[in-house]
Order: C-alpha cells, then sequence, then structure tokens
C-alpha cells in the first residue's frame, strides 16, 4: 500500500472513530509503531523529537527540528521546524487549535503496554493544549499487524519447518528411552535449535523443552547447567517457534504435549480434555463472529476461553493470556486474546494471524498447553495454519 492510499485509509478511519486527527510522534525511536507506520528506514539517524499530524481534514504537517529537518522528506506534508522547546509547543499549539480530540500512541490507564509508547511528558503537554488524547490502537494495527501474501508463505514455511522438527524430537525421546540412553531437557532444545538454524530460519528465544514440575512454568526453559533428564513415564510440554531468516518474514508458534508411556494417566488425561476444549471454544467463537462479518475483540475471544477453563474449577490455574498477535516478531504488535494481562479492546482483523494457547498449569505436577496458529483471510475465512493435537502423544512402552 502507497503511503498516500494510507493517508486517504487513515482518514477514513479517523471519521469512523470520530477522532479529528492522528499525531504521531518519536523521540529515538522510543515509538517504534510509529517509526514503522512512517515507513523510516531503519538506519535514520534520530536524535531530535518529531511528530507528524495527520489532520481528518487537509494535508499532513512534519514537525521536525532543524537539525533533522529532512527526516521526514520521503512523506507528504509541509514542514514546520523549530530550534527551541518554546518554538515546538508553539507550533503544536497552533496546529492543534480547535482541534478536541486525537489519536496517538497511548492506552488509558496502560491497558495494552505494547501500544502505550508516548511519555507522560509528551501526553501533559498535547493535553494543556485543551486536546484530548484517544488511543490509536485500533487504527495503527491496520497498518503494522495485516501480512501480505507473501508474509503469510513465510508462515507456512515456518509451521513446516516447526511440525518437522517436533516430529523428529518426538522420536528422537521414544528412541532415547527405548534404548536406554541418556536425553535431557536441554539435549531436545538443542536438537530442536539446530534443526530450526539448519533449515534457514531463527527464532528469538530457544524451544521449550519440559518435563513434569518444570511444564508447571510456562516459560521455563533448560540450560546446559540445570536440565532434567527425561526419563519413561515423564509428562513432556514441548513449545518452538521460529520464522524463515528473510526480510519482513513472520513467526509460527507451537506447543504441543506427551507422556513417555503407553499411555496418560486419568489427570493427565483429564487436564488435557479440559485444555483441548477451551482452545476449540474460543477458536469457534472467532470463526463464528469473524465468517458472519461479527467484530470480535481480544478481550472476548480470551473470554470464551477462559470461561472452560474457570467451568472445569481450574480457573486459578490458566495463569496467562489465550493467544497473542504474530508478526515479524512472535509476539506481534496487532491484537492479542487477553482479558486477563490486560484488557485488549482491539478488533481481530481480516489479514491477522495469531495464537490460541489456553494452559493449565499444576505445581509441583506438571502443566498442558496446547497452542496452534490462526489466520483470518481477507475474505474472512478462519484457518488454524498448522497441524491439531487432539489426543496427548503417548511414546509407548519406554520402561
Amino acid at each position: 500500500m502507497s503511503f498516500e492510499k494510507k493517508l486517504t485509509d487513515v482518514k477514513q478511519k479517523l471519521a469512523q472513530y470520530r477522532l479529528e486527527g492522528w499525531l504521531l510522534y518519536d523521540f529515538r525511536r522510543s515509538n517504534p509503531l510509529a517509526c514503522q507506520f512512517l515507513e523510516i528506514p531503519a538506519e535514520a539517524n534520530l536524535t531530535r523529537r518529531f511528530f507528524y499530524w495527520i489532520p481528518l481534514e487537509g494535508q499532513p504537517v512534519k514537525v521536525v527540528s532543524v537539525i533533522e529537518q529532512h527526516l521526514l522528506d520521503h512523506l507528504p506534508g509541509k514542514i514546520q521546524a523549530y530550534s527551541s522547546w518554546q518554538g515546538l509547543e508553539s507550533i503544536l499549539a497552533s496546529l492543534l487549535e480547535n482541534v478536541t480530540k486525537v489519536a496517538m500512541e497511548y492506552s488509558p490507564r496502560n491497558a495494552i503496554p505494547s501500544v502505550s509508547k508516548v511519555d507522560g511528558g509528551t501526553l501533559e503537554m498535547i493535553r494543556s493544549f485543551g486536546v484530548q488524547v484517544a488511543s490509536s490502537a485500533n487504527i495503527l494495527q491496520n497498518y503494522t499487524s495485516i501480512w501480505s501474501e507473501f508474509q503469510l508463505q513465510t508462515h507456512r514455511q515456518a509451521l513446516t519447518v516447526l511440525e518437522k522438527g517436533v516430529e523428529l524430537a518426538w522420536e528422537m525421546i521414544r528412541s532415547h528411552l527405548q534404548a536406554k540412553q541418556k536425553l535431557t531437557e536441554y539435549d531436545v532444545q538443542q536438537f530442536l535449535l539446530k534443526y530450526i538454524q539448519e533449515h534457514a530460519c531463527e527464532c528469538s528465544d530457544p524451544p521449550i523443552c519440559a518435563v513434569n514440575a518444570h511444564s508447571a512454568n510456562p516459560h521455563y526453559s533448560p540450560d546446559s547447567k540445570q536440565a532434567a533428564e527425561i526419563q519413561a513415564d515423564d509428562f513432556i510440554l514441548i513449545d518452538l517457534w521460529c520464522k524463515q531468516a528473510l526480510p519482513e518474514a513472520v513467526y509460527a508458534d507451537i506447543t504441543q504435549v506427551g507422556v513417555a508411556a503407553a499411555g496418560a494417566t486419568e489427570r493427565q488425561q483429564k487436564i488435557f480434555d479440559i485444555v483441548k476444549a477451551a482452545r476449540d471454544t474460543a477458536t469457534d467463537f472467532i470463526r463464528e463472529r469473524v465468517e458472519n462479518r461479527i467484530p470480535v475483540f481480544g478481550w472476548e475471544a480470551d473470554q470464551a476461553c477462559r470461561t472452560v477453563i474457570e467451568d472445569a474449577g481450574f480457573a486459578r490455574y490458566f495463569i496467562h493470556r489465550t493467544g497473542h498477535n504474530i508478526g515479524t516478531e512472535d509476539h506481534g504488535p496487532g491484537a492479542h486474546l487477553d482479558d486477563l494481562e490486560t484488557h485488549d479492546q482491539r478488533l481481530l482483523l481480516p489479514g491477522t494471524c495469531f495464537s490460541i494457547e489456553p494452559g493449565i498449569y499444576l505445581p509441583q505436577e506438571f502443566g498442558i498447553r496446547l497452542e496452534y496458529d490462526v489466520y483470518i483471510h481477507p475474505n474472512h475465512k478462519v484457518e488454524v495454519t498448522g497441524n491439531v493435537q487432539n489426543a496427548l502423544i503417548c511414546l509407548g512402552e519406554c520402561k
């Protein structure tokens, strides 16, 4: 999408949300979302404050320091340059005269920290001009989180790597146990990391392999010094994520669980069934809403999922959000499925992808998390992009 087309689109959204403009602000890349929207090159030297004003009516205005007055030359709009702090405030006061409400990268009460990028002092200054500040969150994600067809294909390629890698990891665990050869969580993690890297992919952090009580810690990560040996009858959780090592490639992210035995215990099976039901309920809820063109917010999807676990009596053991947006970073800038850690009031948009990954974590016992990725096509079709785990993986008789 050209920037001119983005401007036209933004103005339609400003009208939709009854806003008189969008005021984008940055200082030394403190607002990476604004930099992304404004298509500022990664190598650009940003040392001074700048604002980019997109009014509902009229042309944009670039408020830049005289030291960096060519910073936004690639964007439409007239330049208003300042040198002193008084000059900056005077320009902004004039720009916002007769304006009552603008969007900025701000979240009321910091409800969504990932989009609350404008510092409190700058908000105070804008409000001192008699202007109300609203969140740009639902406008912004249209330009930071919607995938291109190329990105969707990179997701599928990364997913293929993950699914084959985890299949091989389960087989490695099985064969080592049958041969009575030592294998640790760290060994599995390093096998997966090497497999990812050998297939032209990269990941922000190493994969997770967690057994028994370690799996009850959602962010447990083994290392070379502290890693449990995997033994017969152990419960095992594997979580892995990666993207292709290409510019603009996006992540895939999955979690599977299994037991080093011919079958699960009654308690393991019970918890698995509850988590699976919660995952499926969230997916069905989103699919029904989206495919019928009914808006769905991130917090609503979380509630639909969480209610299943609450009704089963395990609410206190579901200790994280239901899912996260996926983009060029594993935890992307778009809407999360969250009404626990935050109250995410952003819409789930066509062209975006997110994980669904409910979990129940029983301290000193085990934790079950089931994770797959969901993509909303531009035509509102909802797709689970990879394989679906519907039964615990049982590695057979390993004693």
